[in-house]
């Protein structure tokens, strides 16, 4: 077998323990040709670079070696190396690594998404049970190669939402999933409102967050129920879109993950750049009701969303009997407005004065534009499901206070 053939191999192997700094140097000599299965214990972890290294212009420590001694390879050899280093998944300054530092562990709960032993755990890669957490995972920790590469991730067929829904037959993209989903459901919302008027404020009611990025759950719209589906309404299933990009990595690159823009290019010719997706439209159905059907979906949905958000705020001080603001970076989102100016100022965006006035007619509202919010392509993921969520949020917050959806069109 020759070194180049055994390097993703010894990349599983020198990787197991998702340190950041993990494959700075691999070994490559002295390997007997029966190299090992990914699940297999690994070589201690490699040297980490060096802390004071300069940023990358993705603003990630620089991973580089130094001089290659005889049988070491450099990171640079490593497939698919720069790709990662660059993608969201290595960023380890980013607080979705960075959050339980001061803890010193991430609580098992959140361990399955937010670090590689936590995945490997959940999968049972480590030898534990499969699809259980079994333990916090060490901080310091991205998503490494061996999150994804090993033998039971590779094996992921199926995927089970908040909901309790489960997609079966499924290929690579299960594991994409298997966090992409989000922590909750039409199920869990109702389950918090439960015996509550829907106009009347529960003092215990909360927030409920969605969670981050969960593209699987819009995706598959009503089959995940993973926004809040009122009563007596239909919703669109999952968003069936041509052949080859029916899946994560057809719309995704699999390693950089960033969208394969050129490939929207080929057939949108509105779309020029990322930003530009917004633009995408494939049919004249005005969802916004302003008029304009040259607009992108995306933009239709933007507006909707604007339009959800100020009826929130209506609601909340002329039903609920406090005004409410939000803030997307902030933690739990939603506030008391203190001086009833619409914003969300810095001494009003924290957690001790969040938001505590919900009704059960509230709540729904602010879970689907959350849900639709913290989803950056909800428009290309499912923007049927999604304008359907917010069009429905629209109306009935519009049994309590003015809403003009005009001539908007649920599809």
């Amino acid at each position: 077998m020759t070194t180049s053939g055994r390097i993703p191999t010894i990349l599983a192997a020198a990787l197991l323990t998702g340190a950041v700094s993990a494959g700075v140097l691999l070994l490559a000599g002295g390997l007997h040709a029966q190299t090992p299965a990914p699940d297999a214990t690994p070589p201690s972890a490699p040297t980490p670079a060096p802390a004071d290294n300069p940023p990358t212009a993705a603003g990630q420590p620089a991973m580089t070696a130094p001089a290659t001694a005889p049988g070491m390879l450099p990171a640079t050899a490593i497939p698919f190396y720069a790709e990662w280093a660059a993608s969201p998944h290595a960023d380890a300054k980013a607080e979705p690594f960075t959050h339980w530092n001061k803890e010193g562990s991430i609580p098992a709960e959140c361990a399955r998404c937010h670090s590689t032993p936590g995945f490997r755990d959940y999968v049972g890669a480590d030898g534990s049970t499969p699809f259980k957490v079994d333990q916090p995972a060490p901080v310091g920790t991205v998503i490494t190669c061996v999150a994804c590469h090993n033998a039971r991730a590779s094996a992921l067929t199926r995927v089970t939402f908040p909901s309790g829904a489960t997609i079966d037959k499924l290929g690579a993209e299960a594991r994409c999933m298997t966090c992409h989903q989000g922590r909750e459901s039409t199920r869990s919302v109702n389950a918090a409102i439960d015996g509550i008027d829907v106009d009347k404020v529960g003092p215990k009611l909360a927030f409920i967050n969605v969670h981050y990025a969960a593209a699987g759950a819009t995706l598959y719209g009503h089959q995940a129920q993973g926004g809040y589906e009122y009563a007596g309404k239909t919703y669109a299933g999952r968003l069936e879109h041509r052949e080859p990009y029916t899946s994560c990595t057809g719309c995704h690159e699999t390693h950089a993950l960033a969208v394969r823009v050129n490939d929207c290019a080929a057939c949108h010719k509105e779309v020029t750049d990322k930003a530009s997706l917004h633009m995408i439209r494939t049919d004249k159905i005005d969802r916004d009701g302003n008029g304009n059907t040259s607009e992108g979906v995306g933009q239709e949905i933007d507006h909707l969303r604007g339009m959800l958000l100020a009826a929130i705020q209506d609601y909340a001080k002329t039903v609920a009997g406090k005004p409410v603001v939000y803030d997307s970076h902030a933690y739990p989102y939603f506030f008391i407005d203190k001086n009833g100016d619409g914003k969300a100022d810095k001494d009003e965006a924290k957690f001790p004065n969040r938001y505590n006035a919900w009704t059960p007619r509230l709540l729904k509202a602010a879970y689907n534009y959350q849900f639709a919010n913290k989803d950056p392509g909800a428009f290309a993921h499912n923007p049927d499901y999604t304008t359907q969520l917010l069009h429905d949020s629209l109306a009935d917050l519009g049994s309590k206070v003015k809403v003009d959806l005009g001539k908007a069109k649920r599809p």
